[in-house]
């Protein structure tokens, strides 16, 4: 069975490309590229351009590229289209982003295969994937900078997990903390089997782009730490001399990519409970400071959130996490040192806080909310090739 599972680790290898934004921005010549179409699950047709080996002709010779002098590390990122993207997601990834596409080779996507892992309507997810790609963009993610693409176009993706699946343990995938709480709570009979090997299609977005780096939270260290020994294995069991005499190159399959977790921002708490993490699928809407919520919205949010009794604001005490989380909060919107934020807000009473808070929130997502009222229109570009989100247009 090693065997043939490593002819299509092979194949895989030459048939698919490791993006790069110079690929994307069109820097290989056209004739080394080749145009193939994809369906997204909201069954709408795109075409893009992408290098591949198995494109160029045997008698067409390779054009010798000159060595560049340095080599960017590469970082792979991505977001969920569903719900609404609210400060945790922009605070714990989206944010950081727009730092990290100018040191690395940044890959951000959407990943709308993740999001079928529960019920959803079609319709509904291709808008909101185009509603994240907008939200992206209006966070400050530059396309000349980053490569910006939609996961379910491009079909290596599941056809990379299907194969990592052959050697996946299920027991690997039992241990997996998240799907435990997912399905009891919801029941046997209620759990789809994606929900359970989803980790092996985020092991394939990683691993498909020899990704160096992967910013993570800390609730996501556990399905990076997958990737890790699923990388691992894959290259104990199928690489070194067993994949040079099918032709490969030798040597290990895959990179181990390593976690990148921010000192700040990482985690953003609930704005009702300081121990809970903030996140889209919480029933309740006051939990969350959506990115495109109103002012009103946001002040009202603030006004309400849960606090404590205690005298004066502080960070870093167990027994006042909501404090810690909002003033947390306060600093990355503010662009503050935390000791200037500790020293400003140590003496300061609840009610006076909330209305600086609620004002930083405002300046900062204000912008956000201006550039993301646009729709974003995935073209392809006949020469540069590449998903590129290149045209706004009014909506």
């Amino acid at each position: 069975m090693g065997r043939p599972v490593l002819s299509h680790f092979l194949t895989l290898s030459h048939s698919y490309p490791r993006f790069t934004p110079s690929l994307v921005r069109g820097h290989f010549p056209v004739k080394y590229m080749k145009t193939t179409g994809f369906v997204s699950p909201s069954r709408r047709p795109i075409r893009f351009r992408c290098f591949c080996s198995v494109s160029v002709s045997d008698s067409e010779p390779l054009v010798p590229q000159s060595p560049p002098t340095t080599v960017k590390k590469r970082i792979v990122s991505g977001v969920q289209p569903t719900g609404s993207i609210h400060l945790g997601n922009y605070l714990g990834a989206i944010k950081n982003w727009i730092l990290l596409q100018n040191s690395y080779d940044t890959l951000f996507f959407i990943v709308d295969l993740h999001a079928i892992t529960l019920p959803y309507d079609a319709q509904q997810l291709s808008k909101a994937t185009r509603d994240t790609a907008a939200i992206y963009l209006a966070c400050g993610v530059d396309t000349s900078k980053a490569s910006v693409f939609v996961q379910s176009h491009v079909r290596a993706h599941v056809e990379l997990m299907w194969l990592l699946s052959s050697a996946t343990p299920i027991g690997w995938l039992n241990r997996m903390i998240q799907f435990k709480e997912k399905s009891r709570k919801a029941g046997d009979e209620n759990v789809a089997v994606a929900l359970l090997t989803y980790p092996v299609l985020m092991a394939s977005d990683i691993l498909l782009y020899q990704s160096d780096f992967v910013p993570v939270g800390e609730d996501q260290k556990q399905h990076l730490e997958l990737t890790r020994e699923l990388a691992e294995r894959v290259n104990f069991l199928y690489g070194g001399r067993k994949w040079k005499k099918l032709g490969g190159r030798g040597g290990t399959i895959f990179k181990v990519p390593e976690p990148l977790i921010p000192p700040a921002g990482a985690r953003v708490m609930s704005l009702t409970d300081g121990l809970s993490k903030m996140s889209k699928s919480a029933p309740s809407d006051q939990s969350r400071i959506n990115l495109l919520d109103s002012k009103d919205v946001i002040a009202n949010k603030i006004k309400r959130c849960k606090t404590d009794s205690f005298i004066g604001l502080e960070f870093d005490n167990p027994e006042r996490p909501e404090s810690n989380n909002l003033l947390s909060i306060y600093q990355l919107m503010s662009g503050k040192t935390k000791e200037e934020v500790a020293q400003e807000c140590e003496n300061m009473n609840w009610g006076t806080f909330k209305i600086l808070l609620t004002d930083a929130l405002i300046d900062h997502l204000q912008p956000i909310q201006v550039h993301s009222g646009y729709a974003v229109v995935i073209e392809q570009q006949p020469v540069t090739g590449g998903l590129t989100l290149a045209t706004l247009q009014s909506s």
